[in-house]
Order: structure tokens, then sequence, then C-alpha cells
């Protein structure tokens, strides 16, 4: 009896380790190789999606340029926001990874429940929260500065729009533009407000629209949208929607638009601008040469114009305005000397005033309670708390058109 007893403890002491599987040993301090360091990516969808596409071809560059062999890296797309993704993470720590990456909000959760479980195990995971006040030493956040890349291609957009403007098309005061979201999230918000002020900053009389869709990925409910806008009397889109609707419903209207995490100039070489993206390739160089080298991985990581992290790609000559790369890069000299800021309260008003303090939801809790500070010497201060937007002011100048999502 007492054999089985003891047999019993040592079973029991074992699950309680394993928990959902063993997985690699990548405990700060020690070192492993490149060559046998094993690696897993989850994603939301597959390369149809120009946001997932964007997460695989940075995982694909990442693990050749490292050397990492083909057998020791997993890409698992189509990996829902629910319980599905806490099982893909078991899976990849039994099939003996060192390092897991997500990449959806809605995976979160399911990550930090796999992080628990498995303290020798890394968890990454884009566009989350948590990390900062979860305090688990192998669970980690990371996001980018992708607002400057949205005034950037603002910019570009709001040189488009006065274009048409000088060309007699419509007027400044009609002057208004459109933009398919998916969810009232602030990510979302805060992309669609530094694309407006982008614009804004060229054209001060424009107006904009957002719709939303409810969805990251359905491209039949984007092009519905954006051709709402367009009858609406939208003269240019934006997009934070990651399929090709938008994009295909202004080739077809022959109405400009820029684009997020990928270039459609090919698809739509009459009207697309330019597009803006994250490129994740510094975000996994760091963190996996973290696990390589035994080296703690921040808590929360935010990239940047200035470590590459934030990219305005292919911009169209044939449909932008004339002038437009030279401003751009005037513009993003301005962005990284700190001379310009995106978010600079005295460009833009709430309800009519200009705000001087703002109480922000960045240690997110289930009531999205404000806990901090956000606003310091007159710039709202995005990025600086936690890699995740958390701008979620509705300024003037935008109507939302549907607040369902």
């Amino acid at each position: 009896m007492k054999k089985l007893l003891a047999l019993l403890l040592a079973l029991s002491m074992v699950f309680a380790l394993v928990a959902c599987g063993g997985g690699g040993e990548s405990e700060e301090g020690e070192t492993l190789d490149a060559g046998t360091i094993k690696v897993g990516f989850i994603c939301l969808h597959d390369e149809n999606s120009t946001y997932d596409l964007n997460f695989i071809n940075a995982a694909r560059e990442v693990v050749e340029a490292l050397g990492i062999p083909e057998e020791n890296y997993i890409i698992r797309p189509n990996v829902p926001e629910g319980q599905e993704c806490y099982d893909v993470a078991c899976e990849m720590v039994d099939e003996g990874c060192d390092i897991i990456f997500a990449n959806s909000f809605g995976h979160e959760d399911f990550m930090i429940q796999a992080a628990r479980e498995n303290p020798s195990v890394q968890f990454c995971h884009a566009t989350g929260t948590k990390a900062h006040t979860e305090g688990l030493a192998n669970y980690h956040n990371a996001f980018a500065s992708i607002y400057e890349g949205r005034f950037l291609y603002g910019v570009a957009a709001g040189m488009k729009l006065q274009e048409m403007i000088d060309a007699g098309q419509f007027t400044a005061e009609e002057a208004k533009i459109g933009y398919v979201g998916a969810y009232t999230y602030a990510e979302v918000i805060s992309g669609y407000t530094a694309f407006y002020l982008g614009v804004k900053s060229v054209v001060p009389t424009v107006t904009m629209e957002v719709t939303f869709t409810g969805s990251w990925y359905d491209e039949a409910m984007e092009k519905e949208a954006a051709n709402n806008l367009i009858a609406n009397g939208c003269k240019l889109i934006g997009q934070h929607a990651d399929s090709m609707g938008a994009p295909t419903a202004c080739e077809e209207a022959g109405i400009p638009n820029v684009s997020y995490n990928g270039s459609t100039k090919s698809a739509c070489p009459n009207t697309y601008i330019l597009s803006t993206r994250i490129n994740w390739v510094p975000y996994y160089t760091y963190a996996i040469n973290c696990v390589i080298n035994g080296e703690a991985i921040d808590a929360d990581w935010t990239g940047t114009l200035e470590n590459g992290a934030v990219e305005i790609v292919d911009l169209n000559e044939a449909v932008a305005a004339e002038g437009t790369a030279a401003k751009l890069e005037e513009i993003r000299a301005a962005l990284l000397d700190g001379s310009l800021n995106v978010f600079d309260t005295s460009t833009f008003t709430v309800g009519g005033e200009t705000l001087s303090s703002y109480m922000a939801d960045v240690d997110t809790d289930a009531a999205y309670t404000p806990d901090t500070e956000a606003i310091e010497n007159g710039v709202f201060m995005e990025s600086k708390h936690r890699s995740a937007p958390y701008f979620d002011l509705q300024i003037d100048g935008i109507t939302l058109l549907d607040t369902s999502f």
C-alpha cells in the first residue's frame, strides 16, 4: 500500500509539473542553440488574411535568418480566439516548443492559461494588454506604435485628397473620407484617429465616417462597408480590416485608398496609394534570441519607426500625389526626432474642447476602469504605458455610423 501511495504521489507531482505538456527548457540563464530551439506560431487566420500573412512571412524570414531548421518550427493557422488556442499551445508544448507566439487579441487569456501551466516555455502574444499586470516571467506582450505609420499614410491620403480638390473634382468643404474598421476596440480607434489626423494635417476641412464589420476578416462585409461609405460620398477610403474586400470595392469604384499590413498595388493599380504595417521581424528576432541566450524577454515590447517595426510600404507613384515620397520622409524625420507628435492635443478637440487631462484604461480589468493619466505636456502618450493601444477618444470630425461591435 505504501508503495502504491508513493507511486500515486510521484505521478501527481509529474502531472502538476507538465500540466498540458512537457516542452523544451528555456528558463532564464540557460542557453540553447539555434539549430535545436523549437518555435511555435499561432495565427487567427491563414495567408488569405493580410494581417496573418504579415505574421507568417515574418516568421519564415526570422527562422531562416537564425538558421532554425524547418522541422523545428510550427506555423498553425486558423486558430480561433477560444479554447482552441489553449489546446494548440499545449500541443506545441508537447511537441517540444521552447517559445510560442500568438497573434490575435482574443488569444490572450488562453495563452496566459498555457503559460501558467508551463513555466519553462516562453509565451509571446501580439496585441494583448495583460502581461505587465499578470507578473508571469514567461508571458509577454508585444505591439508597435503603428499609429505613426497610420498618420504617415494619412498624410499621403491627404495629399491625394488635396490634389483632387485642386483639380476641381469636389470642394474642400466636400472632402469626406471613409474608414472600414473591425471592432470598436482602442486598437482600431487609435488607428483610424491617427489616419484622420494625418489627412487633416493636409486638408483641415476633412471629415470622416467610420463603419464597423464585427470581424477581423470578412471579405464580403468589408466590401459592402466600403461600398456604403462610397455611396455616402466618401472620396477616399482607409481600413483596419484584413481582406481584399475594401480595396476591391475602391478599385471597382475608382476611389483612392490606403491599406493595412500589405500592398494591394498589383490587384488595385488604379486606386491603391500605399500601405503601412507592423514588421514583426524585429520582435521575433529579439524574443527568440533571448531564449537562445538564456535572457529575460521584456514583459511588454513596443516596436517603433526607429527599430524598424513600423513601416510604410510600396508607395504607388502612379496614384499618389506629386511630392508624396518627399513629404513622407519629412514627416517621418519629424516623428523620429520628436518635433511632431501624432496625438498632439492642440490638433484635435473632443466635444469642442481641447483636452489637458485624460485617464486611460491601461491596467485592463473587466470593467475597463480608467487608471492612468495619458496626457503629458499636451500630448496623448500612446504606447508609453503599455505596447497595445489605449487611445479610445472620440474626437470631433469623425462620425461613427455604427457602434454595435
